[in-house]
């Protein structure tokens, strides 16, 4: 590898995933020289690469920092660390360390709201998507959602690019300068990358690093942004509502969301269903109201709008219970959001949870199921330490798959009740995503009598 490299402005891209195949095609589009680097012996995506770029060289394994020394820039891929210490010795000897989102944001023509959080980053920027082009706005969505954003720079015409991005892709980010940059929520998550919840919450916030308008939760302290001069700030919350604030305001029997004290639209309207994604209305409508969206057109969207797959989707109704499938409750806080966005009474809701718990501390789950679950049925790698650390709360059941337990709340729940498939945790121990873990969860419940 190294007499490849020497003596040549080369890059090096680490990590052959998804984000590296298409940072990839942009250098080469560009024409500019790159070496491809994996952590893995055997990268699932090594055939597909070696027949796209058959002349490029590729180093597998563990990072070498002889290598890393000899190229100009490293692209890393978001499911690299920074920590790594190949890297760590490289950006010791000042070479540059980026990722896709800065390579596209030097080129990015048109504006960027870019969108973070712990939970409802997916639903959100779905949303504002929706809202743009019910706008006449022509749009591009990626990022953490969909397409790798370098591949959005392909699209013609694009008059506002809409990013999810995840704290793994915030960590490299530092030129972003979005138009408006938003952070929804932040509860610990990936405590099996950082340290400590500070470097997460730094690492999330780095979306505001230039942005010319921000959106915070002014319900979680953890979003508000440091003092910047010169910069319009909104935020939102599910309370009153200030001046620059999206809320809730009650007038009779009636809760309308509203923009700072005029009432907006009946929260009866809103086709997603639970409390938890009247907050993510609000944050979605804040965001368009900084773009300069029609007010109209948004809120035509929030009475069409019924959600995305996998993320609190009703599946169907049988004996008067209701199936939810939250596969993409993969953390704590997104856990939590389901059960109090859902819940009708107290202890009302059946939950289903377990699989890579990925440090979680699920002690925080305590109240919540004591208040609003009668029955918890635990599955996967981590079930145990979920049991042990919420011991008390409510019932506890374990089983050894998601059908097992599908057929187990069927059994248990009574007219009145909903079934919730929340797992706090990621899904690698038993499938291959959230996606294939929410299929499954539907094929079950499809199946019942």
């Amino acid at each position: 590898m190294l007499d490849v490299i020497a003596n040549s402005n080369i890059k090096a891209v680490i990590g052959m995933g998804i984000t590296g195949l298409s940072v990839a095609r942009y250098l080469a589009r560009k024409g500019l020289p790159f070496i491809m680097l994996d952590t893995r012996d055997e990268p699932a995506n090594l055939p597909e690469f070696k027949r796209e770029f058959p002349n490029v060289a590729i180093e597998l394994g563990a990072l070498s920092v002889e290598t890393l020394l000899l190229t100009e820039e490293i692209i890393l891929s978001p499911g690299v660390a920074l920590a790594e210490p190949a890297i760590e010795a490289a950006i010791a000897e000042g070479i540059s360390v980026i990722g896709d989102i800065d390579l596209f944001a030097r080129e990015a023509k048109a504006p960027i709201a870019a969108i973070t959080g712990s939970n409802a980053k997916t639903t959100v920027t779905s949303l504002v998507g929706e809202m743009a082009k019910a706008s006449a706005t022509v749009v591009s969505v990626g990022g953490n959602i969909g397409r790798p954003v370098l591949d959005l720079l392909n699209d013609e015409g694009v008059q506002l690019y809409v990013l999810e991005l995840s704290s793994f892709q915030l960590e490299t980010t530092s030129e972003l300068n979005a138009t408006v940059a938003c952070v929804l929520n932040i509860s610990p998550d990936h405590m099996d990358r950082y340290a400590a919840l500070p470097a997460y919450v730094m690492a999330k916030q780095r979306i505001y690093f230039g942005a010319d308008n921000i959106v915070f939760n002014r319900e979680d302290t953890l979003t508000q942004p440091p003092i910047a001069s010169g910069v319009q700030v909104y935020n939102f919350g599910l309370n009153k509502p200030d001046r620059g604030g999206f809320g809730l305001l009650t007038k009779g029997t009636c809760e309308y969301l509203a923009y700072q004290f005029e009432t907006l639209l009946p929260v009866s309207e809103i086709k997603l269903p639970g409390r938890h994604n009247l907050a993510n209305a609000l944050a979605s409508l804040a965001i368009g109201q900084a773009l300069g969206f029609s007010m109209s057109s948004m809120l035509g969207v929030l009475t069409s709008f019924s959600g995305l797959d996998h993320r609190c989707q009703w599946v169907r109704e049988l004996d008067g219970v209701d199936y939810f499938n939250d596969s993409k409750g993969t953390n704590v806080g997104a856990t939590l959001a389901a059960i109090n966005g859902l819940s009708r009474a107290p202890a009302s809701l059946i939950l289903i949870a377990g699989g890579v718990g990925k440090g979680a501390v699920f002690s925080k789950l305590s109240s919540a199921l004591r208040n609003h679950v009668s029955a918890l049925i635990l599955f996967g790698r981590d079930a145990s330490l979920i049991a042990d650390a919420v011991q008390g709360s409510t019932d506890i059941h374990h089983v050894a798959s998601l059908a097992e337990g599908v057929s187990l709340s069927r059994n248990l729940a009574r007219s009145g009740d909903a079934v919730l498939l929340s797992p706090a945790c990621a899904s690698f121990d038993m499938y291959t995503g959230f996606e294939a873990r929410g299929e499954a969860f539907i094929e079950c419940v499809e199946a019942l009598q």
